[in-house]
């Protein structure tokens, strides 16, 4: 589909795995937010019943995910925190455009892009970890991440429409895909200047 602009270096999972339980705190807090974002979705843009659709299958998903982290969790004593603002998030969502149209493509982007830094990131701790129940866990999770990003993907092909500040010989996927473009030029500057800790992001 893409390529992210920055690439995490594979030294980043040996300090999430040397942190492995602030890790799972942090990826418990992030797979309820998915969640709750899908069902904010649903909520926001009840007229797209294709995008209704998978939001509702993808909160389940993200759902049932934050539950197996909370059992792994409980299985080491962990119970969650109080939320903290995601720096990551933040700063992706500072690039964001105006306009109902084009904002909503953006959004659709930009979760493609976080669910594709989520399947890379998971998976340099999939391939750290030693073989076991937790590098099964992260390798499929890995793998959902992968799915997901192409979801979104498709939904901003799906749905894109010429945005102000598009050009006007453009087709839809032209225009997507510029936009994304950008977007994946930001996401590597927001990513890589975040130093790194045991956290998703």
């Amino acid at each position: 589909m893409f390529d992210l602009k920055y690439h995490t270096p594979a030294a980043w999972a040996d300090q999430v795995i040397d942190h492995m339980d602030d890790f799972l705190l942090d990826h418990a807090a992030c797979e309820r937010k998915a969640s709750g974002m899908a069902m904010s979705m649903v909520a926001h843009y009840p007229d797209k019943p294709d995008l209704v659709r998978a939001m509702i299958d993808l909160a389940i998903e993200e759902l049932a995910h934050f539950k197996e982290v909370t059992k792994l969790m409980h299985e080491r004593g962990l119970y969650e925190k109080q939320d903290t603002k995601d720096p990551y998030v933040n700063g992706l969502k500072s690039c964001m455009s105006s306009g109902r149209e084009a904002y909503f493509r953006d959004r659709l982007l930009i979760a493609s892009v976080i669910e594709k830094r989520g399947h890379e990131r998971f998976q340099l701790i999939a391939d750290a970890l030693p073989e076991g129940k937790l590098q099964k866990f992260y390798h499929a999770i890995s793998q959902s991440e992968a799915r997901h990003y192409e979801l979104f993907y498709n939904l901003a092909i799906q749905y894109g429409q010429q945005s102000e500040g598009d050009e006007a010989h453009e087709s839809v996927g032209e225009s997507v895909n510029n936009r994304l473009a950008v977007i994946l030029e930001h996401e590597a500057m927001v990513i890589s200047d975040l130093p790194w800790r045991p956290a998703l992001h």
